[in-house]
């Protein structure tokens, strides 16, 4: 039994000095980082700052970018405001020209006419564009809005546009207003 109490207390011996060697080398750790030249420590200084200077250049370039994506959204929904409010002008002239057209008044119509293509080019210029919706299409109500559904006229036009009623704009890839057609059953 003594020789296997001596392994033990030889076996603790070598844990007791294994863990004072580590605390050691620890403390030697620690009193190395406090004993730094000035040199070692205006370096340490140094690695921070540009660090920091790293971390505010990223955000301050995130900012940017944030500000202008904001910026052009903010111009695209004041010009969508503004075209939605156009809309019922364009519907006027649409229906001025029908009308024109009856009176046989050639002048008048090409006046009016002459107009219109300047008022529509300009709004296309800004993105607008008309929503191509004709009777006879497919209807589909991700592009139209179907405000009624009659008996079809003919068995062809069954889920299919049988009259536009109003035309339908949208500004880039968004439709602003929807057509509204009538859909036969």
């Amino acid at each position: 039994m003594t020789t296997e109490n001596t392994e033990k207390n030889m076996n603790q011996e070598n844990t007791a000095t294994d863990n004072a060697a580590q605390a050691t080398v620890e403390e030697t750790a620690v009193e190395a980082a406090e004993t730094l030249t000035p040199e070692q420590k205006l370096q340490e200084e140094l690695a921070q700052e540009k660090d920091k200077f790293l971390r505010l250049f990223a955000e301050f370039e995130n900012y940017k970018r944030r500000t202008a994506k904001e910026r052009i959204d903010l111009f695209k929904t004041a010009n969508q405001e503004v075209l939605q409010a156009l809309l019922p002008v364009i519907d006027d002239f649409d229906r001025a020209l029908i009308e024109i057209k009856k009176s046989e008044d050639d002048i008048l119509l090409k006046g009016v006419e002459l107009i219109y293509d300047k008022f529509t080019s300009t709004l296309t210029s800004k993105g607008l564009e008309m929503v191509s919706v004709q009777a006879g299409d497919v209807f589909d109500a991700d592009y139209a809005e179907a405000i009624t559904q009659i008996p079809s006229p003919t068995p062809e036009l069954k889920g299919k546009i049988v009259d536009v009623i109003e035309k339908g704009y949208k500004l880039g890839d968004k439709i602003i207003r929807f057509p509204k057609v009538i859909v036969g059953n």
